[in-house]
């Protein structure tokens, strides 16, 4: 009979997970995420049927909660505005979660997170998206590839994000010229 499920073990996995991918990469075993969870390695495949379920999972989990905190809010009616309220929420979330941030950009590019997946966090990710093409409809990447568009904002946001971090004393100046070019490129 299988042992029943705890919602704070896997809570506790999934921030382990976290923590050790963000130090030793995707590369890191299963154990050593177990060891730092407090669980055995043989309950932790009690609720992850392999490591590519946990990192899937995990992808999911880190990619609804940047979306959750940038969209966290937002009252804001005008493009504009919701672009700096979400751009804003995004670069905090990013700076108070350098382990998620880190765990989150090799999960990105990992051959181990499925389609299905990408598509299931890109649909968590709706709203950040509609944003996105309001933002640019009349700008001038309005004919550019939305996954283009989607690609140079991140890369702007990880430059502004490592200078926010660099930087912390001038994080609002850096976060507010990293708009400003956001903006001047997609507005």
């Amino acid at each position: 009979m299988p042992r029943p499920r705890s919602d704070d073990k896997r809570a506790a996995i999934m921030a382990a997970a976290t923590r050790i991918i963000a130090a030793q990469g995707l590369g890191a075993a299963t154990a050593a995420i177990a060891k730092e969870a407090g669980v055995s390695n043989g309950s932790l495949f009690t609720y992850f049927d392999t490591k590519a379920d946990l990192l899937n999972q995990l992808y999911l989990e880190l990619k609804g909660e940047m979306g959750a905190a940038a969209l966290g809010g937002l009252r804001a009616t005008d493009e504009r505005a919701q672009m700096l309220h979400m751009w804003s929420r995004w670069m905090d979330w990013a700076t108070a979660n350098p382990q998620k941030r880190r765990t989150l950009a090799q999960l990105q590019v990992s051959d181990q997170i499925t389609a299905s997946t990408h598509e299931s966090a890109s649909h968590a990710m709706t709203g950040i998206g509609g944003i996105l093409e309001r933002s640019r409809a009349n700008g001038p990447m309005r004919d550019a590839p939305a996954a283009l568009v989607f690609t140079l904002c991140n890369a702007l946001a990880e430059a502004t994000i490592d200078y926010i971090i660099g930087d912390p004393d001038h994080a609002d100046a850096h976060k507010q010229a990293g708009f400003d070019a956001l903006w001047r490129m997609i507005g």
